[in-house]
């Protein structure tokens, strides 16, 4: 490899795409759609967390304004929690459309989180959002074909190969040149893009540069900077190989049309198939069955509870629960939420191992499709995955535990047994507990996540540099 020789076809392959009139149409193009796509996405995301913050302040306003009551019914009076989007949600809308936005949280009961924009829409989100992930994602890629599929292809046809060959550059090192300059004029032209999309997104959304959403950002640029190079290589590879540009060029988009089509569809189909989940009935009346096999709060005849009776009234000394100095009622439902949390955290976790399989089906596929893999790393980074989803839910279902138990034990301790319908406490007893704060995944679990996926692209880079030399050998003898 001849290091000078590369950097002169390097510069060569810059000063010719950037002289030809179509791939500066076709980038302005481009340019449009990614300012349309960040305004809409800041200005989109910006409106929804406005909305989901004026919702929760109502909410929260209606629960302290709430008067004298018996705890129960303060219980089952119920609070609803609002998920708001992440600070780098505008730039990538990954999961957000599919699920749900809130979540109404009430005593003895585990309800999922509604209200998805995906359940409103029509049939067109199937087809996706524009945003600049997707951009960046499925358009580029045809930006480089249609700028690099002639590189080594139309030299092929011009005869200018064999006169390089007969020089002293190999065959390589034209490949390697080539494949440079295409990753450089792909950087040049949209890293910066990149860069301005962020910084105005979170200026305009969020006002400050946080150490997380600096690191989550400088990820995104350098992870799409792979991905591009990626591209190049494979852009390069395929114009090496094919007899015409012609022929090249519509390589090339079968290439893409199986990538960003094809393969991520039946990634989908094929996780679903090998790893079925339950719908919600079937999820819902399994927690049920075990809920009543377990011990029912609500059954005076429950085994699991004449044994918790039993066990109160050896512990007190005492011969009936009117006697004990606590209310036995609240006992019973906080243990009766304990069982039914308890059950509904195995359950769930069981449905998220599912969905977990189902994905794991996609970031496998991302070896033999880059896609997938840069689909996978950018809704991580941006926190729109399906792990910072499920936290939501994991996290509110805590909250509405630990709000549930407080009640109970206001309800323990400052009710008597006797008459318990007729008693009230202090509406001060609500009003002083923590509202719900959600602790967003750090972007260590984030990388973690995207293990796989991140493997999978740098398994194209090294497989990529490998098919280069691999054609270079095979190619230069032909010719």
């Amino acid at each position: 490899m001849q290091p000078g020789l590369i950097r002169i076809i390097a510069k060569q392959e810059i000063k010719t795409i950037l002289r030809e009139r179509v791939s500066w149409i076709l980038y302005l193009i481009l340019v449009g759609i990614s300012v349309v796509a960040v305004y809409t996405g800041w200005s989109y995301v910006k409106q929804f967390n406005k909305q989901q913050v004026a919702a929760k302040n109502e909410v929260t306003k209606h629960w302290m304004n709430q008067p004298e009551r018996h705890p129960h019914r303060v219980a089952h009076y119920g609070y609803l929690v609002f998920r708001e989007k992440s600070p780098l949600s505008f730039f990538d809308y990954g999961l957000d459309s599919y699920v749900g936005n809130s979540v109404f949280l009430e005593a003895h009961r585990q309800n999922t989180v509604n209200m998805s924009e995906a359940g409103f829409s029509n049939g067109m989100l199937r087809f996706g959002e524009l945003s600049m992930a997707m951009v960046l994602q499925m358009l580029v890629p045809l930006f480089i074909i249609f700028i690099g599929f002639h590189t080594v292809a139309g030299l092929k046809q011009s005869g200018v190969l064999k006169i390089l060959l007969c020089q002293r550059a190999s065959y390589f090192d034209i490949l390697i040149g080539k494949t440079v300059g295409l990753t450089l004029v792909a950087w040049l032209l949209f890293l910066p893009l990149i860069l301005l999309s962020l910084l105005f997104g979170i200026g305009a959304s969020v006002g400050e540069l946080t150490s997380d959403i600096f690191l989550r950002s400088l990820l995104v640029l350098l992870t799409y900077a792979a991905y591009l190079f990626v591209i190049s290589v494979f852009v390069t590879g395929i114009s090496a190989i094919s007899k015409s540009a012609g022929n090249a060029l519509i390589s090339l988009v079968l290439f893409w049309i199986l990538f960003c089509v094809v393969i991520p569809k039946s990634a989908q189909t094929l996780g679903n198939r090998l790893f079925t989940a339950p719908d919600k009935i079937a999820f819902e009346s399994a927690i049920e069955d075990a809920i009543s096999k377990e011990g029912d709060s609500h059954n005076p005849d429950d085994p699991h509870f004449a044994q918790l009776k039993a066990s109160t009234l050896r512990k007190y000394g005492v011969d009936s629960i009117s006697q004990l100095p606590v209310n036995y009622g609240a006992l019973v439902m906080q243990e009766g939420e304990n069982i039914s949390s308890g059950i509904f955290s195995t359950h769930f976790d069981q449905l998220i191992n599912t969905y977990k399989s189902q994905n794991r089906v996609s970031s496998l596929l991302s070896l033999i499709d880059p896609y997938l893999g840069i689909r996978n790393i950018s809704m991580n980074l941006s926190g729109t995955d399906f792990e910072t989803f499920t936290e939501f839910q994991k996290q509110t279902e805590k909250y509405r535990f630990d709000k549930t138990k407080k009640i109970n034990e206001i309800h323990l301790t400052q009710i008597r047994f006797k008459n318990d319908r007729d008693q009230k406490v202090s509406s001060k007893n609500w009003q002083e507990q923590a509202d719900f704060r959600f602790q967003p995944v750090s972007v260590q679990t984030n990388l973690l996540n995207s293990l796989l996926s991140l493997g999978a692209l740098l398994f194209w880079i090294v497989a990529g540099v490998g098919a280069l030399k691999y054609i270079s050998s095979k190619q230069e003898y032909q010719l």
